[in-house]
């Protein structure tokens, strides 16, 4: 499948071998894809991927170097208001490579980045939040880029749940649908979620009871 982009690099033999590259190990994973394999598919030698990645491992390392550069675009776009940004239709491409690294413990570099960029995001939201977070910008960033890329690894699962294939627009477009309703309409009122926390706060931890931290803040002047 083509890949659509606006970086440059996309039009170089390099940028072929490299989404080649990602095909390869989104099918066969990282052990079972071979040098030869890639080359087969980009339509070159093998000599001409050894000489601009030098090995296998380099070859994976350029594939989550892109993957980091896509996010930072698309990071970049929102911040500047982009009416039509469309996050999953510009990993969509990739999404067989992310599942299959996912899984075998690979793309730390993406998802790092996905925690540090979602990390300032929050941090900026929460200067306005009416309550107190109950845990750092970090932590729920990382839970946030699992539950991001968790649709990918799940898409199949996803689509079947939905009625609709995400690999298409309508897909697409009841996904992203779903997403800004989620994301603007919390589950839980702040009361709720005060309650669940205080009910956290007397679960006894492994590692033995948990310490009061007294009266969980509510919604109000009382905070």
């Amino acid at each position: 499948m083509a890949v659509t982009t606006a970086d440059p690099e996309d039009l170089t033999a390099r940028a072929r071998i490299r989404d080649a590259a990602m095909a390869q190990f989104g099918e066969h994973g990282f052990e079972r894809a071979t040098i030869r394999g890639i080359a087969v598919a980009a339509g070159v030698s093998s000599g001409l991927v050894r000489h601009h990645f030098g090995s296998k491992q380099g070859l994976l390392e350029a594939c989550d170097a892109h993957l980091v550069k896509t996010v930072r675009r698309l990071n970049s776009q929102a911040a500047g208001g982009a009416p039509d940004l469309n996050p999953l239709a510009a990993l969509g491409p990739y999404q067989a490579y992310l599942a299959r690294s996912l899984i075998e413990g690979g793309a730390a570099p993406l998802f790092d980045e996905m925690v540090a960029l979602g990390e300032g995001w929050l941090a900026d939201a929460d200067r306005s939040r009416p309550d107190p977070p109950d845990v750092g910008p970090r932590v729920r960033s990382a839970v946030i880029a699992a539950m991001a890329l968790g649709i990918g690894i799940l898409r199949r699962h996803v689509s079947r749940g939905m009625g609709a294939d995400l690999s298409g627009p309508e897909g697409e477009r009841l996904l992203m649908r779903a997403l800004l309703d989620i994301h603007s309409h919390p589950l839980l009122s702040l009361e709720e979620a005060a309650a669940a926390r205080e009910a956290l706060d007397r679960t006894p931890s492994p590692a033995g009871p948990a310490t009061p931290r007294g009266p969980a803040p509510t919604q109000g002047g009382s905070r």
